[in-house]
């Protein structure tokens, strides 16, 4: 079997930021909520028996506190340990009757849940947070908690409340000129719509979002947004213009000096070279992916940058350089023991010596198949 030009994750990987309102672009206080507490009917009665016993400042002093500690966890990526301590802050807010506290202590539980991808519980809690935000008019609140539930609704594979959501969103955001959470919201949407196979309409919201994230000037989304307009030109086809948001991109890695998104981007850009017919700047992206690999020793990516260089020779007509970087594919794979590699690189390596016309030689490489596990 041939090899094929590596088109490994092209995604948007922004899982935990813009595209998914993470703690790294959203201030933990400002994020989301449950609707059903019963299956914590134990430690609520536990709970409320305690604050019973405390006075009003005592009460207030620990609900602030543990939502602190919820933040905090939270920020760490310790999701588990920020649930349980959220939870204990919401019924020392509900105690209090301080809707503010609630409201918070339950939006930053809708957003644990859905970092932890239980996305039908953080639709639950969100839910019943915009429910407290909407009693006490906090518009920025809710402008992140419907971009949340837009999200969670994209994740469940349901585009049209997904879509619904981020449209409530995009018009809060408009109306208060909250430039961050209008350019959420725009990116969302292209999310959203690029899920619905829309292209043309993803690209329309992304080159949005991006006008605004450039005036805000933060890198950091900038490139997730240049990622996300990138892959959505190249699922239309359009590969110059996804060369173009590549580039972009490359160039604020290449700034921050990020050497594994830089061969992330290389890749991409090597795989849009090639769609385009353009072989030898696919090889030339694929050389510097190449070099990158190897110096963060990403065994993976040097292992497919070799072998996108030889099938870009291989369809050069350039057989002998083809060869050349199949052996040292196959060469990684079985260091690696990845069977299935090493059967491809071999059947690529068979049709190559054919083309040349050694026939003896793609007879060999028939005769020495991996080892099954």
């Amino acid at each position: 079997m041939m090899d094929s030009w590596s088109k490994y994750p092209t995604d948007e990987s922004l899982q935990g930021n813009l595209e998914e309102n993470s703690p790294a672009s959203v201030p933990p206080r400002e994020t989301l909520f449950p609707s059903d507490f019963s299956a914590d009917s134990e430690v609520l009665g536990q709970t409320d028996s305690r604050l019973e016993n405390s006075n009003l400042e005592a009460t207030q002093v620990l609900a602030d506190s543990l939502l602190k500690q919820g933040l905090e966890c939270h920020q760490a990526g310790q999701f588990e340990a920020a649930i349980k301590l959220l939870k204990e802050g919401y019924i020392a807010y509900r105690e209090l009757g301080n809707e503010q506290g609630q409201g918070k202590a339950l939006s930053n539980l809708g957003l644990t849940y859905y970092n932890l991808r239980h996305y039908t519980r953080a639709i639950e809690y969100c839910l019943k947070g915009l429910e407290f935000a909407q009693k006490l008019q906090d518009r920025r609140s809710i402008i992140k908690i419907l971009s949340t539930l837009g999200n969670a609704y994209r994740h469940l594979k349901d585009q049209t409340k997904a879509i619904e959501y981020q449209k409530q969103s995009l018009a809060i955001a408009q109306e208060i000129q909250d430039r961050r959470g209008e350019m959420a919201a725009l990116n969302n949407l292209g999310l959203a719509y690029k899920a619905l196979g829309d292209h043309e309409t993803a690209i329309s919201y992304e080159q949005q979002s991006l006008e605004i994230v450039r005036e805000l000037g933060d890198d950091q989304v900038e490139d997730q947004i240049l990622k996300n307009l990138g892959n959505a030109c190249y699922a239309l086809g359009d590969y110059q213009q996804a060369i173009n948001y590549y580039q972009q991109r490359l160039a604020l890695a290449r700034e921050v000096r990020d050497r594994r998104t830089e061969g992330q981007i290389l890749r991409n850009l090597g795989n849009a070279c090639y769609a385009l017919g353009d072989y030898q700047q696919a090889i030339n992206y694929s050389h510097q992916w190449l070099t990158v690999a190897r110096e963060i020793q990403d065994r993976r990516g040097e292992e497919q940058a070799l072998g996108n260089i030889g099938v870009a020779y291989d369809a050069l007509g350039d057989y002998g350089k083809a060869i050349d970087y199949y052996e040292q594919r196959l060469a990684i794979a079985r260091l690696m023991r990845d069977h299935r590699v090493e059967e491809q690189v071999l059947g690529s390596l068979k049709v190559a010596y054919y083309a040349l016309g050694d026939f003896a030689k793609a007879a060999s490489y028939s005769e020495h198949q991996p080892v099954s596990k």
